[in-house]
């Protein structure tokens, strides 16, 4: 296990494990990380199930667009997760390097997606 974690930390700039110019973060900046991913991961599990709601109602009218709207929640919803996990271990590496933070992309993406689900919603609502 903890040669999985030292070739992941070790990101593309490593020799394939973690250069000994890391360090240890302070464990509350770690937990912290830790904490945020875990949010970010519960984010996507709620517009996954948001996206298996909606397929799962029955109404009987706009139903591609119903379905679109919820392919398009369950598949950001994956994709969340995809990129709180990438975000978690670039936050990591940039703590055990002592860099900068990366920029949070992340929220712009959740942003997009929200944007997206409400116009759906919205006019899955007029239109029926």
């Amino acid at each position: 296990m903890q040669v999985l974690r030292d070739r992941l930390l070790a990101g593309p700039d490593g020799p394939g494990g973690l250069d000994l110019a890391t360090r240890e973060p302070d464990p509350r900046f770690t937990l912290a990380n830790e904490r945020t991913f875990l949010a970010w991961a519960r984010t996507a599990l709620g517009f996954i199930a948001a996206g298996v709601a909606l397929h799962a109602l029955d109404s009987g009218e706009q139903e591609a667009l119903r379905g679109i709207a919820s392919m398009a929640a369950v598949i950001g919803g994956a994709a969340l997760a995809v990129a709180a996990w990438m975000r978690w271990l670039a936050v990591e590496r940039s703590l055990r390097r002592g860099r900068p933070l990366p920029f949070p992309f992340l929220g712009i993406g959740l942003l997009g997606l929200v944007v997206a689900l409400t116009v759906l919603a919205l006019v899955l609502a007029v239109a029926g």
